[in-house]
């Protein structure tokens, strides 16, 4: 399936219980294949203040074209413990280390 991106900014996350995750705010390219490698959601905070930003692999959510969502099997509690950042403080997505972090807490 092909989608734009400008589609999917804004769509909301939820795990396979209905709760909310967040909402996707941005995707992180990979410019050597041209692939997108990860959604980021924003998760948290109360009316856009305070929201944890997550980059998570695209490869682990599912996208629910029906409701205009994407499934991320994963519980509240355990999100909040993943590798995060604030959206003033980027982490630097060329570093293969943090990749690497990223996708293992995702168990990819």
């Amino acid at each position: 399936m092909h989608l734009s991106a400008s589609t999917l900014k804004g769509n909301k996350v939820r795990n396979p219980k209905g709760e909310n995750l967040g909402t996707v705010e941005d995707f992180v390219l990979d410019t050597s294949t041209g692939e997108v490698s990860y959604a980021v959601l924003s998760f948290g905070g109360v009316m856009g203040l305070g929201d944890k930003l997550f980059a998570v692999p695209l490869q682990a959510m599912q996208t629910d074209t029906e409701h205009h969502e994407f499934i991320l099997d994963e519980s509240k509690e355990r999100l909040e413990r993943a590798p995060g950042f604030d959206k003033d403080h980027w982490p630097d997505t060329a570093d293969d280390k943090w990749h690497q972090q990223v996708r293992t807490y995702y168990n990819l």
